[in-house]
């Protein structure tokens, strides 16, 4: 089976972190870019943030620019998006994908998703 896996979500009240963890089985994330998406309520998908193939560029949606990082660490054959200062607004399921380059609408491979509840 080739497939992505999201991790590491959970409730955390405003203000709180959560580190999110993309761990692929039966391929490796060496040759791919690797984006974070997310889709709130009623809402439409959005890409938060991408990072290169070779970990050298990032780019970050301007909602939570600043507030979280994403990293790769391709001996793991992982990426993780660290969230800090969490708001209500970023309550979503969280996705990541996996693309030959950091695009807008990634076709590759695509997790099931996390869920990740900010509230009081």
């Amino acid at each position: 089976q080739l497939q992505l896996v999201e991790s590491g979500g959970g409730v955390v009240q405003p203000g709180g972190s959560l580190r999110l963890s993309c761990t692929a089985s039966g391929f490796t994330l060496d040759y791919y870019a690797i984006g974070w998406f997310r889709q709130g309520p009623g809402k439409e998908r959005e890409q938060i943030s991408c990072i290169t193939r070779g970990g050298d560029s990032t780019n970050y949606h301007d909602s939570i620019k600043g507030r979280f990082t994403i990293s790769r660490d391709d001996a793991k054959n992982t990426v993780y998006l660290q969230m800090n200062g969490l708001k209500p607004e970023d309550t979503a399921v969280y996705y990541c994908a996996a693309d030959l380059i950091c695009i807008t609408d990634m076709t590759g491979y695509w997790g099931k998703g996390t869920q990740v509840t900010v509230a009081s």
